[in-house]
């Protein structure tokens, strides 16, 4: 039998208009989702007082979001492309902005986790096909670096505008309304994306209808993710992490095994043939997990050294999202376009090698303007790096596998982030308690376990470098328009 493809139905999205409608649309989703994981962070305190959290109970209104989301996405991405990227788009939207409601309305731990995982299957399901939407939107070389850019500003500068509308959320009315306010945009998405998103044909589940393979990988990175956030709890070398790593990497090894053998896989390994896929993934890990130190311990550092509420910290991370959001919006395209992404990419790490260079001096009583603003601005670089990572890692994709190759992408996004979150939160805390024994003060202590934090991100970042130089090859100008040409020419 001849194989199915995809297939977008022409009309209502063959204007340019009608792209750059359907482009916003995807941006609010993903702006949605990527607030929803920052924004909490700010109003844990108030979650704990008012729901009785335990301290460690309270991780899990993270880590519940983070286990769904990083382990369904690669099953959401395949399933998007059997049974339609829009459908998907549209269902993982609906049980988002569904699970944001009893979010905000939990009145217990129980209730609030739960909902938290919701919100992680409904971002899964939605966020692993947006990419995959967006390079069928955009065949032109020029305007798909101009779509990248956009979209990559939800992602760069997401994080550090969740900080500061969660201090505002959380001060002006109450944390509820943190997940209170994604039942409009929710909404509004959904009748939007009904209209502006193309219409599709999926392959059909018979083309990749590999229960088993699903099963493997689901439970595979879910436990996996599982594990990696306990490492703080548990420790390295436990049997609890050993253990479950051990069992994680055994499923996610005999998911490779089947795909090399089943007559449908779910992931067919050709995708990670291509080594702008493979290598744009791992730059991407390393990346991310060196991006934590910024996002989360330089928050860290502002309250617990520094003294800043959470409303000062959101503010002084203000500078940071106005710099990497002109950065993709502006000038990441421009770039990209005329210099190639592989260029841009490498351009984008040292900018961000610099600013974690910057932070391994940061002193106990530091100046704003000093030694803090210089970091803000030269984290503009990843409004370089993320751009230039989409378009590498999404031009080995084939139409028929683009929602695959945007899980994929996004897999590694979440892993990155864990691993992140691991490694160098484990690695300060471990300092800062050998310092603390040693009788040095408290403010000491913390800012010495930050710089070490900093310095493994400084050698993430250096390794990332490295991948990219030695692996990464700058697509030729016609590959990403040809990998997802409509399926009319690939029927020729």
């Amino acid at each position: 039998m001849p194989r199915t493809t995809p297939s977008p139905r022409p009309a209502r999205t063959d204007t340019s208009r009608s792209r750059w409608s359907a482009l916003a649309v995807l941006s609010a989703a993903t702006l949605m989702t990527i607030l929803d994981g920052s924004i909490v962070t700010v109003a844990m305190p108030a979650i704990q007082r008012e729901l009785g959290f335990s301290a460690a109970g309270l991780s899990w209104t993270v880590n519940a979001y983070l286990i769904a989301f990083g382990g369904l996405l690669l099953l959401a991405g395949r399933l998007g492309d059997l049974i339609g990227r829009k459908a998907m788009f549209l269902a993982g939207n609906a049980v988002f902005t569904a699970a944001s409601l009893l979010a905000g309305a939990a009145g217990g731990p129980g209730t609030l986790i739960a909902a938290r995982f919701a919100q992680g299957v409904g971002s899964a399901m939605a966020s692993a096909v947006v990419l995959g939407i967006l390079v069928t939107l955009f065949t032109e070389p020029r305007e798909r670096a101009k779509a990248i850019g956009v979209f990559s500003f939800t992602g760069a500068a997401g994080a550090s505008i969740g900080q500061v509308l969660g201090g505002i959320l959380t001060d002006a009315l109450s944390w509820n309304w943190i997940f209170f306010i994604n039942l409009p945009i929710g909404l509004a998405t959904i009748a939007l994306a009904i209209r502006v998103l193309p219409d599709e044909r999926g392959a059909g589940l018979a083309a990749g209808a590999d229960i088993i393979g699903a099963v493997l990988v689901t439970g595979g990175l879910m436990l996996g993710i599982y594990t990696v956030v306990g490492i703080e709890q548990y420790g390295w070398l436990s049997a609890h992490t050993l253990g479950l790593g051990a069992v994680s990497l055994a499923l996610l090894a005999a998911f490779v095994a089947r795909q090399a053998t089943a007559r449908t896989p779910l992931m067919p390994l050709r995708i990670l043939r291509s080594r702008n896929v493979s290598g744009a993934n791992l730059v991407q890990m390393l990346t991310l997990s060196a991006m934590f130190a910024f996002q989360i311990i330089v928050a860290l550092y502002m309250q617990r050294v520094l003294g800043y509420g959470a409303l000062d910290t959101g503010l002084a991370m203000l500078p940071a999202a106005v710099a990497i959001g002109g950065v993709s919006l502006f000038v990441s395209a421009r770039l990209n376009t005329r210099f190639g992404a592989r260029a841009v990419l490498l351009a984008g790490l040292v900018l961000l090698l610099g600013a974690m260079g910057w932070l391994t001096r940061v002193p106990v009583n530091a100046d704003y303007v000093v030694d803090l603003l210089p970091v803000m601005l030269l984290i503009a670089g990843g409004g370089l790096v993320l751009p230039a990572l989409t378009t590498l890692g999404m031009s080995g994709a084939r139409v028929d596998d683009a929602g695959l190759a945007s899980g994929v992408f996004n897999t590694t996004q979440q892993i990155g982030m864990a691993v992140g979150v691991a490694v160098l939160s484990t690695l300060a805390a471990s300092r800062t308690e050998g310092l603390l024994s040693a009788g040095a003060e408290e403010a000491v202590a913390l800012t010495d376990g930050y710089r070490l934090a900093f310095g493994v991100a400084a050698a993430l970042l250096v390794a990332a470098f490295a991948v990219a130089l030695t692996v990464l090859r700058q697509p030729r100008p016609d590959t990403a328009s040809r990998n997802a040409l409509p399926a009319e020419r690939t029927a020729r």
